[in-house]
């Protein structure tokens, strides 16, 4: 899966089209926290789950809130016009 396959499965309502994806990733970096920036990487690409929260210092349920805090930004209409051209 790639990055912008990734938002589009997760957005309510996604804004097309979206940027190219080393846009996406500026923008991004410089909206999300270093952990959630990881943590959307490894949804996006597919990475094994528990090597990125033992990278990340953090237990499951960590994980798992991370997961649903960083959804709820990428569905922020402010962050979704940014991702979009």
């Amino acid at each position: 899966m790639s990055l912008q396959q990734y938002i589009i499965s997760v957005v309510n309502h996604p804004k097309l089209p979206l940027k190219d994806e080393a846009s996406m990733l500026e923008v991004l970096k410089k909206r999300l926290t270093k952990k959630e920036y990881k943590i959307l990487d490894a949804l996006a690409y597919n990475k094994n789950t528990q090597d990125v929260s033992v990278k990340l210092k953090i237990d499951t349920d960590r994980y798992n809130n991370m997961i649903a805090t960083l959804i709820k930004k990428l569905n922020q209409e402010k962050l979704k016009q940014e991702l979009t051209l």
